[in-house]
């Protein structure tokens, strides 16, 4: 559907007719100055003939292109319903110097551990249509990097962005739960789940993992946490190659009651598989029931008659140009 926003300012299109209705004003004779008279002047350009009309009708034309610009035309499209359903999620990724151990696989190449949150993380991302979702990235501290939107794009961009020791090479759990705490506090009506994914233990923050829990049971947040690495990794060394525990400093416990007392899960992903198949479990979730809205897709279409206008005026001014440019040559002809 075509609409003017501001449909009032059309009321301003008979403006130029008040200079063709004014009579032109008279000369007293005699005057030893004579002013010119801009309404006598319109009125005999009008009636001199063909070109001084075409100018005219540009001008008209020039002065209607203007003022619809001015009232905003705009095109509606049809009503687009947005999702009754969805659910609230915040994502807290973990950035710390640890998820630099390359013990995982992706399409069968060896990656780092956030290489791999990243790789399956982002399918995860994509299938939230008509969901909410927030990103944290913890080190040293935490911060947000992406609050509840349901821009789904936006967010996979600012993950695929992260790098790990963006804010130190320390774990502060406890922040990131904090963290996301208060950022739910904001919402009247959410169901305040958070998914941890970590491969530490906490090292670092101002709250701790325990005070965070506290926190998160009193606003209701449902804390969905996961332990990232191997069980083994084969590494060289100079008495040969030799298998490794490259997960031992997971605090497991810690991650176990963070889930069990917020009414969360803890999950282990030891390799890409293990964590799609958590990430389809946690596609599970019991959705919020939100009111229906819908929206209509609004395009601007104001330029359109504003190029128009530039575009007349542009073309009026050049006979003036050449008119100017031709007597400057005459001049400097006659100066030679």
């Amino acid at each position: 559907m075509f609409e003017f926003e501001w449909f009032w300012v059309l009321l301003t299109l008979p403006l130029p007719l008040l200079f063709w209705l004014l009579p032109p004003k008279q000369q007293p004779q005699g005057a030893a100055l004579k002013v010119p008279n801009l309404t006598g002047d319109l009125h005999t350009d009008f009636q001199q003939g063909g070109r001084h009309k075409l100018q005219w009708l540009l001008m008209l034309i020039i002065w209607l292109c203007i003022v619809m610009a001015a009232a905003r035309p705009q095109w509606l499209g049809e009503p687009v319903s947005i999702p009754a359903e969805g659910r609230d999620l915040m994502v807290a990724v973990d950035l710390s110097g640890s998820m630099k151990i390359d013990d995982m696989q992706v399409n069968g190449r060896q990656v780092d551990r956030l290489m791999m949150i990243k790789y399956v993380l982002s399918d995860f991302i994509q299938r939230r249509v008509g969901d909410r979702l927030g990103l944290i990235l913890f080190a040293d501290t935490a911060y947000l990097q992406a609050p509840l939107t349901y821009d789904r794009n936006t967010v996979e961009q600012l993950l695929q962005e992260s790098v790990i020791g963006l804010v130190g090479e320390q774990t502060a759990i406890g922040d990131a739960i904090g963290l996301a705490v208060k950022r739910f506090g904001e919402k009247k009506e959410s169901n305040k789940v958070l998914v941890l994914l970590t491969d530490g233990q906490n090292t670092a923050g101002n709250i701790t993992p325990a005070q965070a829990t506290e926190l998160a049971k009193s606003e209701g947040v449902t804390v969905y946490t996961i332990g990232v690495g191997a069980d083994q990794m084969q590494v060289q060394s100079f008495f040969g190659t030799r298998t490794v525990n490259p997960s031992q400093e997971l605090d497991e416990n810690m991650l176990t009651d963070i889930a069990k007392q917020t009414g969360g899960q803890y999950f282990r992903a030891r390799d890409a598989q293990s964590l799609a198949s958590i990430y389809a479990t946690l596609d599970e979730l019991e959705p919020i029931a939100r009111e229906t809205r819908q929206m209509r897709p609004l395009q601007a279409l104001y330029f359109y008659p504003l190029s128009l206008a530039l575009l007349l005026s542009v073309l009026m001014a050049i006979p003036a140009i050449f008119s100017a440019i031709s007597s400057f040559a005459r001049q400097l002809r006659r100066a030679q």
